[in-house]
């Protein structure tokens, strides 16, 4: 098992990324965070998307879907991409990974989601 510095470090290290942040979203509260010119408060992050996250749980239960189908949630903007993904083996507790990465840079998704899920084993809490 690895560090929260670990995953940080190795989320960031996807091509293209430009900030990582792993939330506590029933909190509304960063657990740890590693930027590399996003210039994002991390802060303003947790909060903001712990809304997202709790709001698209109350719709998938609304809609009768189990609350662990969602892999991820993606947000596109012009120059970035901002990845939600909630980690299952911590989703109990409310935990997701939120990436930000520069649209120019990006890999396609399915190596970013494929990276993102190798981490998930790695965190501890």
């Amino acid at each position: 098992m690895g560090t929260m510095d670990t995953v940080l470090e190795e989320a960031l290290a996807i091509p293209g990324a430009t900030g990582v942040a792993i939330v506590d979203f029933q909190q509304r509260k960063v657990l740890g965070s590693l930027d590399r010119g996003s210039g994002l408060d991390m802060d303003k992050v947790a909060y903001g998307d712990s809304d997202v996250m709790r709001a698209k749980l109350y719709t998938l239960e609304l809609l009768g879907y189990a609350p662990d189908s969602v892999e991820d949630i993606l947000i596109t903007l012009a120059d970035e991409l901002h990845v939600i993904r909630p980690l299952p083996r911590l989703r109990e507790g409310g935990i997701f990974v939120y990436l930000v990465l520069d649209r120019e840079r990006t890999p396609p998704l399915d190596e970013i989601r494929r990276r993102l899920h190798v981490l998930e084993p790695l965190l501890e809490l």
